[in-house]
């Protein structure tokens, strides 16, 4: 037996392991391609998360930004409107979850809703649980909140449904305070 015939599947077993190599090389790359395709544009990360300097809200007065395009309502709500959230029986709403991104689960109390302690900031997003109109704010409505003309809901100083259509309470955008006067949203 010579050298030669020792090594005769070594070249065809190269050509086979390079084959299978290269098949999966190709493999991996076409189905990264098709599962990143998926996640979301540079554009679309951008405005997931945007930062609002609320330094000239004034106390009793809101601002409305937009954010993944919906409205967002920052107010700056007035002791008598936080009396006011504070003082609702849970037993009195229609929507008993505070629908708050926050804190997932928790009651719909007005502190629960709120982005501080003191209850002065509510950041909500500024569209009807019933079909998606942008409500009336500033004391509107029945309760002192928000109204939706589009339906008749009448949410109250903290943004829960009081009456109306409206299955549940204004939603709560993830939103933090970044610093004393700028409010991250995302």
């Amino acid at each position: 037996m010579s050298h030669a015939d020792e090594h005769v599947g070594t070249r065809r077993d190269f050509l086979y392991y390079a084959t299978a190599g290269a098949g999966t090389v190709a493999a991996g790359a076409a189905a990264w391609t098709l599962v990143n395709q998926m996640n979301p544009s540079a554009d679309v990360q951008a405005l997931a998360s945007i930062q609002v300097d609320v330094s000239g809200v004034a106390e009793g007065t809101q601002l409305t930004v937009k954010w993944l395009g919906k409205p967002v309502f920052i107010r700056r709500r007035t002791p008598a409107e936080i009396e006011a959230g504070r003082a609702v029986d849970l037993n009195d709403l229609i929507d008993q979850n505070a629908e708050n991104a926050n804190k997932p689960g928790e009651p719909a109390t007005d502190q629960n809703r709120t982005l501080d302690e003191a209850g002065e900031w509510l950041v909500q997003i500024g569209v009807c649980t019933h079909l998606g109109c942008v409500p009336i704010g500033d004391g509107a409505g029945d309760f002192g909140g928000w109204f939706c003309p589009c339906h008749g809901s009448h949410y109250d100083t903290a943004g829960r449904i009081r009456r109306g259509p409206a299955p549940q309470n204004l939603h709560i955008p993830v939103a933090e305070f970044i610093s004393d006067t700028t409010i991250q949203l995302g």
